[in-house]
């Protein structure tokens, strides 16, 4: 597994990494002991950067990446986000009990507890996990900052923010990391932020690479998931919006076919295809997926798959959304 320096900030990571959110919530039943198994899995391939937060599964994550990390802790990049608000009493796995809270106090709050469930003395890479509405975004990362100072994180990074703002952020103080979604059916990143972060020199890390599972041709109706399954709420997994992206995952499945793979690890291997500069972090809690996903950087794209892939998903190109507009972490509605 290759490596890269994250921005600026002398932080290393592998050149892929491990979303772990859905090891605790929003995809079924959660399952420790298979995901633990998955982790140390990862960790055997070369997979150092490891990606929770303090509000998957209300602490939950953060616990068992804790515990996963506790006899490695050298040798992993370890990241995790604050600034969601989930409410207490509010339904495990629920999209809509949330708001946002970016204050000092709240930030502090955040990365103290978090830093407790890990069980270390410094996070490596601390995200804003969503940017608050009204609250300049000089102010967060100048709160961030003192973090730094303090050697409670190591890099400041962010999570769903446009590219004027991303610059504002930057010149309060360096920024190593900036996380979005981005894969071929949410590629509207490379009009605004994706080229700033390469004049910055801030490492761009893809969540959600295979789609949210779309990408890998797994899901043929919307039965296969589980009915509290998050991306039902999604437009793109609802009616017609469903039926024309999956006929559109069905060619990403001729060309995987002719290229002896998946459809996932095309999806994977487009993004690595597209610089250096980029980390995705496909999530998975089952060793399978990982090893087919880690895989994925051993598949080669010519100049025609890459054409066809164009051609099949340019910007813009997937039907519907990403969120329902009523759930608070729409990053579409919010600018700091």
């Amino acid at each position: 597994m290759k490596t890269i320096t994250l921005g600026a900030s002398g932080i290393q990571s592998s050149i892929m990494g491990l979303g772990c959110m859905g090891m605790s919530e929003f995809y079924g039943e959660r399952d420790d002991v298979q995901s633990r198994a998955t982790l140390e899995r990862a960790f055997e391939l070369g997979v150092t950067h490891f990606d929770t937060s303090n509000v998957y599964g209300r602490g939950h994550n953060e616990q068992l990446v804790g515990d996963f990390i506790r006899d490695k802790r050298d040798g992993v990049m370890l990241a995790s986000k604050f600034g969601v608000v989930r409410d207490p009493g509010g339904t495990q796995g629920s999209t809509y009990d949330r708001d946002i809270d970016n204050s000092p106090a709240y930030m502090r709050q955040c990365c103290e507890e978090s830093l407790a469930r890990l069980g270390t003395d410094v996070i490596d890479l601390y995200y804003v996990h969503r940017a608050a509405p009204g609250i300049p975004i000089e102010d967060t990362v100048g709160a961030l900052s003192r973090l730094v100072e303090e050697g409670k994180i190591r890099g400041i990074g962010l999570s769903e923010i446009d590219g004027d703002t991303l610059r504002r952020a930057h010149a309060t103080h360096p920024i190593a990391a900036l996380q979005s979604e981005y894969s071929l059916w949410t590629r509207e990143a490379e009009r605004d932020v994706l080229p700033i972060c390469r004049e910055l020199n801030i490492t761009f890390v893809a969540y959600s690479p295979l789609g949210r599972g779309f990408l890998t041709g797994a899901i043929q109706k919307a039965d296969d998931l589980a009915k509290d399954d998050f991306r039902l709420t999604s437009p793109r997994f609802q009616g017609d919006n469903f039926d024309r992206n999956l006929a559109i995952v069905a060619h990403v499945n001729d060309l995987a076919q002719r290229k002896g793979c998946t459809a996932g690890q095309i999806a994977i291997a487009w993004l690595l295809h597209q610089d250096r500069d980029i980390v995705p972090i496909p999530g998975t809690k089952r060793i399978k997926y990982l090893e087919e996903n880690v895989a994925a950087s051993q598949v080669a794209l010519d100049p025609s798959d890459l054409a066809t892939l164009e051609a099949l998903l340019p910007i813009g190109g997937a039907a519907g959304s990403r969120y329902d507009p009523n759930f608070k972490g729409n990053p579409e509605a919010v600018k700091p």
